[in-house]
Parts: C-alpha cells; sequence; structure tokens
C-alpha cells in the first residue's frame, strides 16, 4: 500500500509531506484552540509541534492537506501501522485541519479521499481517538465509524491517556454516509 499518495477531491488535495512544509502547517497548527480538546493540547507550541513534525516524516505516511481554491496547506493527516495480514489494515490518525474548515464538510472529502484509497489495499480502517476527545469521536461518528470495544492507552509527554478505536470495513464504508 502506498500510504503517501497524491488523493485530489473536489476541494482538497492531499499530497505526501515534505520537510518545506513546516512553515505552513506550523501557522495551522499554533492555533492554541485547535487542539484545546485534544489529548496532546499543548501541540499549538512550537517545539511540541516539531517533535510532531518530525514524527510524521520519520514514519512516512503523512500527508499535507492542501486547500484548492486558495492553495493553501490547512492541515495534515497519516496512514499509520500498514498491517497486510489477515486482509489488511491501517490506522488513519494524527488529523487536524484549520478551524475555518470545521463544520464545511472538509473533514468528510479528506477522510473519503484517504478511506477509497485505503479499501483498495485492506479491508479494515482503524482510528484512534483520544477518549475525551469529543470533538472527532463526533467527527468518527460523522463519517461511519464504529465504535469498537477496544481501549488502548498512548504514551505520551504528557502521561498516559486512553484512546477508544473506531472502525470502518470495506462493507461498512461502502453502505455508509461517505460511500
Amino acid at each position: 500500500m502506498d500510504r503517501q499518495p497524491t488523493l485530489a477531491g473536489e476541494r482538497l488535495l492531499l499530497r505526501p509531506l515534505a520537510e518545506q512544509d513546516w512553515d505552513a502547517l506550523y501557522t495551522v497548527a499554533s492555533d492554541r484552540e485547535l487542539w484545546a480538546r485534544h489529548p496532546m493540547h499543548d501541540r499549538w507550541q512550537e517545539p511540541v509541534f516539531r517533535a510532531f513534525f518530525a514524527d510524521a516524516l520519520a514514519q512516512g505516511g503523512a500527508l499535507a492537506v492542501i486547500e484548492k481554491e486558495t492553495g493553501e496547506t490547512v492541515g495534515s493527516s497519516r496512514f499509520q501501522y500498514h498491517e497486510p495480514e489477515q486482509g489488511g489494515s491501517v490506522e488513519i490518525g494524527w488529523t487536524f485541519l484549520a478551524r475555518r474548515l470545521w463544520g464545511e464538510g472538509y473533514n468528510a472529502e479528506m477522510k473519503r479521499l484517504m478511506l477509497t484509497h485505503a479499501f483498495g489495499f485492506v479491508e479494515r480502517v482503524v482510528f484512534r481517538v483520544g477518549e475525551d476527545n469529543v470533538i472527532s469521536r463526533g467527527a468518527m461518528a460523522n463519517i461511519g465509524g464504529r465504535l469498537t470495544d477496544e481501549i488502548e492507552m498512548a504514551e505520551t509527554p504528557l502521561g498516559p491517556v486512553p484512546h477508544v478505536v473506531f472502525e470502518i470495513t470495506r462493507a461498512s464504508f461502502a453502505a455508509g454516509p461517505l460511500a
């Protein structure tokens, strides 16, 4: 599975994240309110975001999200942990978008593009969401994510944070709100 494809939608272009995206992406990420309900609520700070950005580049699978109309970088997302066995799975996560795009269908467009790509290779896509992250949990419901009974503890610089796991299967995607 190509974890860094270029994907084009009606309003968004997703392309591999590159080192030269730092300034534009940090401009978006430096919005303190963007992270207020996120488990890593300090990610707006430059040193914290720099570590996040470096990890995104090191892991591969990271995508820059570009608004086609303006050409502006408006966020990022990642394909992580591709496991090809038993029908295959991949995780989509580490997603953020500029707040001006919230509630306007941009997250759904981005996830539709990523899910369509992923289901060419895997049967299941998982999303790990901070247990108390009500915004992301609501977004998962809006795109057809099914809350599983899996809970994982993520080690963060701020300490362990419980994460719930949502899933979308190839079949549920075909019958869901993003089809």
